[in-house]
């Protein structure tokens, strides 16, 4: 623009200039098509520049990817935010977002967030200044302490109606609750855990042990994402129960179900990404080493915990036992699916979710 003259004979000429300009400047954005509404779930990401961690490192160039369904309420009261699970995309998890599903979007602002690791958000394998086993570990409390970052920096939300999620969503959750306790008026963590039990900590453990272990693996710096074999064999059973999967693969069908084991599929979560989401869980403790009661009693949201009775992955004992602490209400799932019980038993797990988002 042209600068404003002091002197009163080009006062008004300039003016003139400056009136043209706009009506010209106006006629051209007029001319530009609006950018469109972004679609019901797309995939959005969110720059959070330095992410400081716990470790006392931070995470260069920090983002998170999410995408959204529905919309915020001009109260502000109606956001739910639902953190990946291990592993997972909010690609993922966007068949559990509808009327029929864990959250309905024509009642609910929903954002799914990708947890730190996943590949989409901040991870080994996507970081151009901290790549592969440079990448600082992170633990859950730096996972929540992102989506925090991303909910009121990015989407500038001052409250949360609710945060849920499934697995190690679950256990992100149990880690909101405590870390942020009064952000949220509701709180459902779905085959999540508080803590880790022994048996946890074990099959976690081997998971890392067989990893490292792996000559395919060359510490962290392959060309191709390594396939473990044994990893894969180890996910099949512990995802499931005995019963379930003798039911599921019949004798007939098990040489060809397990020569499957031997192919790579090529959408297998990185191999670096894994060891470091495997970290975080494995030193996940909502206690911080303290004792269960003092966790318990910076709870202030109102708590729904549904955990799986024949779960191999995460034991239910540690969120029952922090469910009596918090007098919540709890769904104990008792299919013979196991870990994967929240989907074998949708049919009551999602109208009961619903119906203590509604306040039922």
């Amino acid at each position: 623009m042209t600068p404003t003259s002091t002197r009163h004979r080009l006062f008004q000429p300039r003016i003139l200039l400056l009136t043209g300009a706009l009506s010209l400047s106006l006629a051209a954005f007029l001319a530009v098509p609006a950018r469109p509404a972004l679609a019901e779930g797309e995939q959005q990401f969110a720059a959070l520049g330095n992410c400081k961690l716990d470790s006392g490192q931070e995470i260069e160039g920090c983002r998170l990817g999410y995408r959204t369904w529905g919309k915020l309420n001009p109260e502000s009261t109606n956001a739910i935010l639902f953190p990946t699970w291990f592993g997972g995309t909010s690609k993922d998890i966007a068949g559990m977002i509808g009327e029929k599903g864990l959250a309905d979007p024509a009642k609910y602002f929903v954002i799914v967030v990708d947890s730190l690791g996943n590949g989409l958000s901040s991870s080994p394998s996507n970081s151009k200044t901290q790549p592969r086993m440079a990448f600082p570990v992170f633990t859950t409390r730096d996972m929540v302490r992102s989506e925090y970052r991303l909910a009121t920096e990015t989407l500038h939300l001052k409250h949360l109606h609710a945060v849920m999620g499934v697995s190690m969503g679950g256990i992100q959750t149990f880690e909101w609750m405590v870390d942020y306790p009064d952000f949220m008026d509701v709180a459902i963590p779905i085959v999540g855990t508080p803590r880790p039990s022994s048996y946890d900590l074990t099959l976690w453990q081997l998971q890392d042990d067989m990893i490292r272990s792996s000559p395919e693996w060359r510490n962290g710096e392959y060309e191709t994402n390594p396939h473990i074999r044994l990893l894969t064999i180890l996910g099949e059973l512990s995802g499931s129960s005995p019963g379930h999967y003798a039911r599921e693969v019949t004798r007939q069908a098990f040489p060809a179900r397990y020569a499957s084991y031997s192919h790579a599929n090529g959408a297998e979560f990185d191999i670096n990404n894994r060891l470091y989401q495997l970290h975080a869980i494995l030193h996940h403790d909502v206690a911080e080493g303290g004792t269960m009661e003092d966790a318990a009693k910076r709870v202030h949201a109102k708590v729904f915990i549904l955990p799986s009775q024949q779960d191999h992955i995460v034991n239910p004992g540690p969120a029952l036992e922090f469910a009596r602490l918090l007098n919540a209400k709890t769904m104990l799932l008792t299919s013979d699916c196991g870990h994967g019980a929240p989907g074998c038993e949708a049919d009551k797990v999602n109208p009961a979710v619903r119906a203590f988002l509604d306040g039922q």
